[in-house]
């Protein structure tokens, strides 16, 4: 009998050796590590917010108590005692309490964790653990483990929220207490009844996991993925602020470059991991990512030098308009100057050009000559009866953003009569600059199907209370006609923190469009369908919903203590989302003269 358990032990060990080597990957199974007792200073902590900043408990202004929960996205045990957390914070937050969800899974990713706490409206701060650091300084081992800790980031508490779920089964009510009681004596200065106490949950899966790494070289497996990847926006002319054409540039950057790529916050994209449709998403694969990570590893090789080094530079016309030579190009007559430092108020100008005939329009590229200086720009039709008005926005270019480029047969209608007014925000660069801005137009070739349409769906009534973590704003608008989508957009500012796009249909299904969980005020992406056949029946409501931090630990808030409304510099706030589409039922059946971008029928 005991040999029989040996060979099965054996059996099992070659299995696990086998699958281990089959994945590419050994896990590290590290000795056990003492944890931290009971009444020890375990803070203040290190983890990343959703915005990939490195933060610590630190962070957390005139707290009195901090409840730390060990989390994953895929725990059943979490998910099931989410509603007793959300409870307890809105219970404990205005006595100085501060929840945290630290989210322990070495594959979660920081936006799968930011679309985690909008999916189940968690409304306090969800962060990463980094390497695990957080989880060995607490003690914690299984989620949802939690942790209490005093303002002088003392432990007072370890263990389970309370005894009513369990994996497996579950009592009708708790007959113990236990979060609760630790947070009401760490309140009251007093020593908790019971300091620590068994969890039943996840274990937490360590960090320490290791991989062959590849055999990986710049010309080989690198420049490949920086030239699909990042080429659009680091290279010479554009906002990027260094460039990545060559294998110096890149190995100067090797670091930080590992670093982004890891946490996926570069390429950029904002979108939730659920919604992976868009014509425009940017993300790496995991298999990329590996390749960024083992090259920056064994020490950035070059490699091979190939004998024809495929071209990096593009010509002086392609760096100044990425649409191609322009049909029409307008410049302002005047050039703007800018202080060193400080807000800088919207600027606006009308370019020197009218339209004489309605005119169609295939693509359009805002080009500042100073990248460096313009966050965005605005652009809109107006004439001597219409003035600036959002009804009447063409297009624009904000941070991350490319030209507006259309699909054959459709057209942006520029009305006849009209001009181009520009609204435009600066930023400051630390020295006075100037600049000038030209925009390019192409005209449509061929035929004009369908006109390019779009809804403004905006709440400008609203007040964002001083320190308020996780405010609502939203609205909607219906479409009264069938209609077929081509892509959103959502704009807010510095206490952005996520939006959503939801439609409503006639027949009561309700669909999920887009989750951005993570909102980035530098990077304002828009999101294109690929088909550009999304179908949206007459009566459809489209619903835009998002949340806004105006507490302290958001760490780009002009002033955590005042009230916030509507209004367009950066310290006030906005709530815009556009959804792009065309009239399904639409067939204009116009051929335009590709000189001059107006109907000859």
């Amino acid at each position: 009998m005991h040999l029989i358990q040996q060979r099965k032990q054996f059996i099992l060990l070659l299995l696990v050796s086998f699958l281990a080597g089959s994945l590419g990957e050994t896990f590290a199974f590290e000795p056990p590590i003492e944890k931290p007792q009971v009444g020890s200073q375990t803070g203040p902590l290190r983890f990343k917010d959703i915005r990939y900043l490195t933060r610590s408990l630190q962070d957390f202004k005139n707290q009195k108590a901090f409840v730390v929960i060990a989390c994953n996205t895929t725990c059943p045990l979490v998910k099931r005692y989410l509603p007793r957390l959300k409870e307890l914070e809105q219970q404990y937050r205005p006595q100085g309490v501060q929840f945290i969800a630290l989210h322990t899974g070495p594959s979660d990713s920081i936006r799968e964790i930011a679309e985690y706490a909008i999916v189940h409206e968690i409304p306090f701060p969800n962060v990463q653990d980094v390497h695990g650091q957080s989880v060995k300084a607490l003690g914690l081992e299984r989620t949802p483990e939690v942790a209490v800790l005093d303002s002088d980031f003392q432990l007072h508490y370890r263990g389970r929220i309370d005894d009513q779920y369990r994996i497996g089964g579950a009592l009708p009510q708790p007959t113990e207490t236990n979060l609760t009681d630790a947070i009401e004596a760490v309140l009251k200065n007093e020593p908790v009844p019971i300091p620590e106490t068994n969890v039943d949950g996840c274990t937490i899966t360590s960090h320490a996991v290791s991989r062959a790494v590849k055999s990986v070289t710049y010309y080989k497996d690198i420049q490949p993925l920086i030239k699909k990847h990042c080429l659009d926006c680091h290279r010479p002319q554009t906002e990027a602020p260094f460039a990545l054409t060559t294998l110096e540039e890149v190995q100067n950057n090797g670091a930080m470059i590992a670093e982004v790529v890891q946490d996926q916050r570069m390429p950029p994209w904002y979108g939730g991991s659920a919604h992976a449709e868009f014509a425009n998403h940017r993300s790496m694969s995991r298999q990329e990512r590996r390749l960024i990570a083992d090259w920056y590893q064994v020490g950035m090789p070059a490699g091979a030098e190939p004998d024809e080094l495929p071209p990096t530079a593009v010509s002086a016309t392609q760096q100044k308009w990425l649409i191609g030579k322009p049909d029409l190009e307008v410049s302002m007559l005047e050039t703007h100057t800018l202080p060193a430092d400080g807000y800088i108020p919207y600027r606006y100008t009308v370019l020197p050009y009218i339209f004489p005939e309605d005119t169609w329009i295939s693509a359009i590229q805002i080009r500042p000559d100073n990248p460096a200086v313009l966050h965005h720009c605005n652009m809109a039709a107006v004439s001597l009866t219409k003035k600036w008005d959002e009804s009447n926005f063409i297009t624009g270019k904000v941070p991350g953003s490319g030209p507006t480029v259309l699909p054959k047969e459709l057209g942006i209608l520029i009305p006849k009569g009209s001009a181009l007014a520009l609204q435009i925000h600066y930023t400051s660069t630390g020295k006075p600059e100037q600049c000038k801005i030209s925009v390019g137009f192409k005209y449509v070739e061929g035929k004009v199907q369908k006109r390019y349409r779009f809804l403004i769906i905006r709440n400008t009534r609203f007040t964002i209370p001083p320190g308020a973590p996780h405010h609502e704003v939203s609205n909607s608008k219906t479409l009264d006609r069938d209609a077929h989508g081509i892509g959103l957009f959502a704009h807010m500012h510095l206490r952005g923190k996520d939006l959503s796009f939801l439609a409503h249909y006639p027949d009561g299904k309700d669909e999920s469009l887009l989750i951005i969980p993570n909102y980035s005020f530098d990077w304002q992406i828009g999101y294109l369908w690929k088909d550009q056949r999304h179908f949206f029946p007459a009566g459809t409501r489209i619903e835009a919903i998002a949340h806004y931090d105006n507490s302290a630990f958001n760490p780009f808030n002009p002033d955590p203590t005042t009230s916030v409304r509507n209004g367009p510099q950066t310290y006030h706030e906005m709530m815009y989302a556009f959804f792009f589409y065309t009239y399904a039922d639409e067939q204009l059946n116009l051929t335009i003269d590709p000189k001059t971008g107006q109907a000859t029928n």
